[in-house]
């Protein structure tokens, strides 16, 4: 081979060794290429993962966290914010037959042995029905709201089967008060009865649960309420009480009280449903409310109304003129009063005497158009307004008053409403005139709904005077707190039964309203079937033991609500004064 030949095959070897180079390079780089496509896709796919958790999912956990560390029951308050409703951790006794295996038997101990332990710990069980239950070998609840001591005591009673799970449960910080308002919650976790019910929604929310719910009530205020109801109630043995306080310029209900009340905490089933026999005795169960529902004549409170429609439309001028007093003769109905009062009465002295036959002829005289649609506008011919469902139906009635319907409504008889119709009604009559609904929601000043006309302002000033004289002189001077400047009427109503009116069962209730100079707040007070005691003198009218409810209830709550006792003032009488030169007294 030449040197050529072998420099020729030199040369044609490195042009081929550069050419794989050059194709193993290109290939590397493409490699390379695509790797860092690749690599670039994984980044933007990260990139954009990352900010899809930032903008979504974050917040979806930080919901999730919000949500797990809220109460499964949103909180209710009063209005400054005192507790009256809140979930709390708590134990349960569960009942698993199956806690030591499939077979054999559930419990170490025989089920009456185990019975008699748990009635050690829980004295008002039944440890014959326990002991049933426990035979039976069916799973489930035996007792909620376990408190931690206690559950210590069952787990030492050494039976697998007795297991204490942790639940988060509904508890009433301050026991039965303000029950008939805040109802209570079932074993499902659903509100029954009260704003419970009411607010049943809102309250499971998470979305609002976080936030407590602030009702009008104010406890200190309640409180009080209840236990002078209660005193009178006692007092008097009565079959039951009732009363709220409500703000005469806004509707909210301040206090309303039921008796007897029922707990929250623990509601049995005889507080809501009654045995037959107690049924057929005309009694009602614990959780219901006889301040919204319990509809009832309310007697002589109505003769108020009566005279301020009478003054609006201009029946009713002179003051000083006088009504003949002697009974009123309508076919074969006698309409009377309860003792003798004179031949004549004018205005002032009605109310202070209560004169049943005078308001009678007041009443003929305004017309029963007029005097129903008076009580239209305040709302007695429906429900009476409130959030709370339980909302007793009026006894109405009719459309066309005939001349005896108008006169006996017009001394509160032949109409049934309940005490938070005549609540509302009240506040129109000293407010100026205009009627609102009540409402259980604390209200902001911007929230108070303007309400409707019902009476001249006018006709309210002369309202709040002879509110005041019957305080003064009449039969409501026992509900006259000194320095309070309460003004009010009694009324006494015969229960219906069969066969026509119980003479001897009385439904008996103050209204009032104070300061009458200046009148903040309604109070009505009532006591179903009070008798004569010692408490009340021997007497069953109102005048003997619901207004003394209110003259004690006064001076306790004044002072809570900003309405401090001061002698040095009072409405002016000065020009009604002259035409009642003696006190008087009837129902």
């Amino acid at each position: 081979m030449t040197a050529m030949t072998v420099s020729t095959a030199i040369s044609l070897g490195r042009v081929q060794l550069a050419h794989i180079r050059f194709r193993t390079l290109n290939t590397a780089r493409q490699r390379l290429l695509w790797v860092a496509i690749l690599f670039a896709l994984v980044a933007a796919l990260a990139i954009g993962r990352i900010a899809w958790l930032g903008s979504s999912d974050r917040t979806a956990t930080a919901t999730s966290l919000e949500e797990a560390l809220l109460p499964p029951r949103g909180e209710i308050t009063d209005r400054n914010g005192v507790p009256l409703a809140r979930a709390f951790p708590a134990y349960a006794l569960w009942f698993n037959p199956r806690a030591m295996g499939e077979s054999g038997s559930a419990l170490v101990k025989s089920p009456q042995e185990v019975a008699h332990a748990l009635k050690q710990i829980f004295p008002d069980i039944d440890e014959k029905a326990m002991a049933e239950r426990l035979a039976s070998g069916k799973p489930g609840y035996l007792r909620r709201r376990v408190l931690p001591e206690d559950a210590n005591k069952v787990m030492d009673i050494g039976e697998l089967a007795l297991e204490m799970p942790r639940e988060t449960d509904r508890h009433y910080p301050q026991g039965r008060l303000a029950a008939h308002v805040l109802g209570y919650v079932d074993s499902d976790g659903h509100g029954k009865l009260g704003m419970e019910q009411v607010l049943d929604d809102r309250l499971s929310d998470p979305a609002t649960r976080g936030q407590p719910v602030s009702l009008s009530i104010d406890l200190r205020v309640q409180g009080a309420l209840e236990d002078e109801l209660r005193k009178g109630m006692l007092s008097t043995n009565a079959e039951g009480a009732a009363g709220i306080v409500l703000d005469a310029d806004t509707g909210e209900v301040l206090a309303l009280a039921s008796l007897p009340e029922f707990d929250p905490n623990r509601v049995e089933p005889g507080d809501l449903v009654l045995t037959p026999q107690e049924a057929k005795n005309g009694y009602f169960p614990k959780a219901f409310n006889r301040v919204t529902n319990q509809v009832y004549e309310l007697g002589s409170t109505f003769k108020p109304i009566t005279i301020a429609a009478a003054i609006d439309a201009g029946v009713v001028r002179d003051f000083g003129k006088r009504y003949d007093a002697s009974p009123v003769q309508m076919g074969r109905f006698t309409i009377k009063d309860s003792h003798a009062m004179g031949a004549t009465l004018n205005v002032p002295e009605t109310l202070i005497h209560s004169s049943n036959t005078v308001s009678a002829r007041i009443a003929d005289e305004l017309g029963g158009e007029k005097l129903r649609g008076t009580l239209i506008d305040l709302g007695m011919n429906q429900r009476p307004y409130i959030e709370l469902t339980g909302r007793g139906f009026p006894i109405w009635p009719g459309k066309d008053w005939p001349r005896l319907r108008t006169m006996t409504v017009g001394f509160g008889h032949g109409i049934a409403v309940t005490p938070l119709h005549l609540a509302s009604a009240y506040a129109a009559l000293v407010n100026g005139g205009i009627w609102r609904p009540a409402t259980l929601y604390k209200l902001d000043p911007d929230q108070v709904p303007r309400g409707r006309r019902v009476f001249k302002a006018s006709t309210s000033s002369r309202m709040r005077q002879l509110l005041r004289m019957i305080a003064l002189d009449g039969t409501g001077r026992s509900a006259n707190a000194p320095g309070f400047r309460v003004g009010g009427k009694t009324g006494s109503a015969e229960k219906p039964g069969s066969h026509g009116y119980r003479h001897h069962t009385l439904v008996s209730t103050f209204a009032a309203a104070f300061p009458m100079d200046r009148p903040r707040y309604v109070v009505v007070a009532m006591l179903d079937e009070p008798k004569g005691t010692v408490a009340s003198s021997f007497q069953r009218t109102a005048a003997f033991n619901a207004a003394p409810v209110v003259g004690r209830l006064v001076p306790r709550i004044g002072p809570v609500l900003g309405v401090r006792p001061d002698a040095t003032r009072d409405i002016d009488l000065s020009d009604l004064r002259p035409l009642v030169p003696h006190g008087g007294s009837g129902e």
